[in-house]
């Protein structure tokens, strides 16, 4: 006989992860390409005595949910984005060409003072996001941790217990109308 009740339960703390996860991707406005959006999966591998629940996504979204360390806050500011983040930048900035394109499909320029448009493309503007971005870090957005934090609680520590509960019953049942 199969634990229903539990798959259910396990089934459902997967989809909420994943909905949720993507949902705050988009709220926060993380989603430009919609690449790590899609990326977002969950599977369930189902043996006799466990559950095992896995979550797949693009390897950058550790940095987007966990932030990134900056390896020099004083360059700019002063002020470290992510002081808690297990990530940090240590001699190398982030790739230049994704912050250039990332400005162009916003429509950011450079402006001085006054708002008026000042001198210097998109590389330049791509330096000075990959300078900035290097010296004070990432923030951290907690888009897949909350969620999962949150389905855990709410899936895991409660309903899975009573869903266990229903099924052993269930079995006992069975087993007891086979004698």
């Amino acid at each position: 006989m199969e634990l229903k009740n539990a798959n259910e339960v396990v089934k459902k703390f997967r989809n909420y992860v994943v909905q949720q996860s993507r949902s705050n991707l988009s709220r926060l406005g993380r989603n430009n390409t919609n690449s790590l959006y899609n990326s977002i999966k969950g599977t369930i591998l189902h043996e006799k005595n466990y559950y095992l629940v896995g979550f797949q996504m693009m390897d950058y979204g550790k940095f987007v949910d966990q932030g990134v360390k900056g390896a020099f806050p004083a360059l700019v500011n002063g002020f470290q984005k992510a002081p808690k983040s297990p990530y940090r930048f240590t001699n190398k900035m982030p790739p230049r060409k994704p912050l250039i394109d990332w400005a162009k499909q916003k429509g950011i320029r450079l402006r001085d003072k006054d708002g008026k448009f000042k001198k210097g493309g998109y590389n330049t503007l791509g330096f000075l996001l990959q300078r900035s971005i290097y010296a004070q870090g990432i923030k951290p957005s907690l888009f897949f941790t909350r969620p999962f934090e949150r389905g855990f609680k709410k899936y895991i520590e409660t309903d899975l217990f009573k869903a266990f509960g229903d099924d052993i019953e269930g079995l006992i049942d069975f087993n007891l109308k086979k004698v």
